[in-house]
């Protein structure tokens, strides 16, 4: 088997936590990562969850820690996911790592090529995403990320407030 998203380095990985707050502060103290901006109840364009327009209520924390993006998820329904997929309400941990993909289509149908399932699919902020169940090789999903530029251009400003970031500061960004 070819390896999985050659040339892709991972940019990203998530966990699935049930305070957001509590982990931003948590991992700023622990690790200095950080700050972290909040997409609280995060609403798409488009979604589908294995097949079905089925979309949960989730927010989202988005922070670095060096050259790697953390995500923390939290959901705040019990409607099916692909993070239900992994755990169980109150339950937490790694959910998924991520990667940018410069021709989203492409990898999209490698990856259904491969035989790894496409659990989601979402279209938000004019960024496609896929998350496809990985579990059997990595432990969690692998989620494919377009790169339009305006996304590149949030990221890297997520970035430099990393590098910015030094201990007393505030380890949640306003947006």
């Amino acid at each position: 088997m070819a390896p999985l998203m050659s040339g892709y380095p991972f940019f990203q990985i998530a966990y699935l936590v049930n305070d957001l707050e509590a982990s931003i502060e948590a991992w700023a103290k622990l690790h200095h990562a950080g700050p972290f901006v909040i997409a609280p109840h995060h609403v798409t364009d488009t979604f589908h969850y294995r097949g079905q327009p089925i979309e949960a209520d989730v927010s989202y924390a988005f922070g670095y820690l060096g050259d790697m993006m953390i995500q923390f998820i939290q959901q705040h329904d019990d409607q099916p996911s692909i993070y239900r997929d992994m755990f169980k309400a109150g339950e937490e941990g790694f959910h998924h790592v991520g990667i940018i993909v410069d021709d989203f289509e492409a990898e999209y149908q490698r990856m259904l090529g491969l035989g790894f399932v496409d659990a989601c699919r979402l279209h938000a902020d004019d960024v496609d995403a896929c998350y496809f169940d990985t579990r059997a090789v990595n432990g969690g999903f692998t989620e494919l990320h377009g790169g339009p530029e305006h996304i590149l251009e949030t990221f890297a400003g997520w970035r430099r407030a990393h590098e910015l970031f030094r201990p007393g500061d505030n380890p949640i960004l306003a947006r």
